[in-house]
């Protein structure tokens, strides 16, 4: 019998699906953490309240 059932694969699956969405987690974490990021983010929070319209 061959060594690849449904169950390995199942469980293969189940593990790189966790490690890949958890490193994309991280990626998005570190990019809305980055200093650098501070100012444009600072900017879109403010900007429904500014009375001046954007059309």
């Amino acid at each position: 019998m061959s060594g690849l059932t449904y169950e390995t694969v199942a469980r293969f699956a189940q593990q790189a699906g966790l490690i890949y969405f958890g490193l994309i987690f991280l990626a998005g974490v570190v990019y809305a953490l980055w200093p650098s990021k501070k100012a444009e983010f600072q900017h879109a929070a403010r900007m429904p309240l500014d009375d001046e319209e954007m059309l």
